[in-house]
């Protein structure tokens, strides 16, 4: 299978995993990129079962409409249940770095209100240690310099993402050369920084289940 084939197949299998668990007033939360339109085409099918979605962008929201599906904004949600998404990288933990697409900060967001996580993924982005795919960083617009500096100190190499504008009005810095040895202290290690809106890095709240497209079928992995 080539690479949209495996993302066709964990999509089609995260919505197997749901579907007998919709009810009337289930509401999904969806992720932003390739793989996440996947499960949203699939999920058009199912659409009279279920009351509706929030979506973690502006991008997703469009495509859910645009089968049907009513999107709420997440104000409105007492509860999510599941929050189906892709990532840019993976490890054995289910720490992940997202935001390849932009739509970071809402996607975490939306995985912090969902009682499982389920990531959707093909086989390439399982990795060892993160850090190969730069880590996305979204930055209030004054505050560019100032944190890419900081960035710096922290070991990485940041990169303004030229002409990409947040949903939340923000730009991105896409960091490179990070060592990510902990993930989680690095994750709120940047969030701290002022000016940082978030970054990329799933740690604190990583996957519940990550399934995971290989050429031998979808595996599900659960973290070590």
């Amino acid at each position: 299978m080539n690479q949209d084939e495996l993302k066709q197949a964990v999509a089609q299998t995260a919505l197997e995993q749901i579907v007998d668990q919709l009810e009337e007033d289930s509401i999904v939360g969806v992720g932003t990129g390739s793989t996440a339109n996947y499960f949203i085409d699939a999920l058009a099918a199912y659409k009279d079962r279920f009351d509706g979605a929030v979506a973690s962008s502006q991008a997703s929201a469009e495509r859910l409409k645009g089968h049907g599906i009513p999107v709420y904004d997440l104000n409105v949600v007492s509860e999510i249940k599941w929050y189906i998404d892709g990532a840019d990288e993976a490890n054995e933990h289910l720490h992940l770095i997202k935001g390849g697409g932009a739509a970071l900060t809402r996607e975490k967001i939306v995985a912090a209100v969902a009682e499982q996580f389920i990531c959707i993924a093909d086989e390439s982005k399982l990795v060892g240690k993160l850090g190969a795919f730069p880590l996305p960083v979204e930055v209030i617009p004054m505050a560019r310099s100032y944190v890419a500096r900081e960035l710096v100190k922290l070991g990485g190499d940041p990169v303004y993402r030229d002409g990409t504008v947040t949903d939340n009005g923000n730009i991105i810095l896409d960091v490179w050369n990070l060592d990510i040895g902990s993930a989680v202290q690095l994750e709120e290690a940047i969030n701290q920084i002022v000016g940082v809106v978030t970054n990329g890095l799933f740690a604190r709240r990583p996957a519940d289940i990550l399934l995971l497209g290989t050429q031998e079928g979808v595996k599900t992995l659960k973290a070590k």
